[in-house]
């Protein structure tokens, strides 16, 4: 006599959630985690007595009444500002020009000296003025 044998079934456990619940925390780790960075080695650089570089903190541009200017205190013509600024900006810690315009010098100068100033690579300006409490 002949048995029949019954087939076995597979017993198929499905993993797909626990897959997505492993990468959610896996994202969750590695967001919240902060990244020390620590160097690789410490030097000890040899000192100079010369400066090879000098790196100015702003460019200061005081604009007079009778049409004179100062840049950073060295008296400068219109026709030189431009050439200046490009002169001075590689050796700029920030592309900033402070702008101190007297009260009659005209608003057409001191938009033109805005604009030379964009268009030699000076990325803001600000604009000085006096308060109350200043004077």
């Amino acid at each position: 006599m002949k048995l029949l044998e019954k087939q076995k079934k597979k017993v198929i456990i499905n993993i797909t959630s626990l897959i997505d619940v492993l990468f959610l925390l896996l994202i969750f780790f590695m967001v919240s985690s902060t990244f020390l960075e620590q160097p690789g080695m410490k030097l000890e650089l040899p000192q100079t007595k010369s400066h090879a570089s000098e790196k100015i903190d702003r460019l200061v541009l005081q604009m007079f009444a009778d049409q004179g200017m100062n840049l950073n205190g060295e008296s400068i013509t219109s026709d030189q500002l431009a050439s200046k600024f490009k002169e001075l900006l590689p050796s700029l810690q920030e592309k900033t020009l402070v702008l101190k315009a007297d009260r009659l010098v005209s608003h057409g100068e001191v938009v033109e000296v805005m604009d030379l100033a964009k268009l030699s690579g000076l990325e803001k300006i600000v604009i000085a003025t006096k308060t109350d409490i200043d004077r």
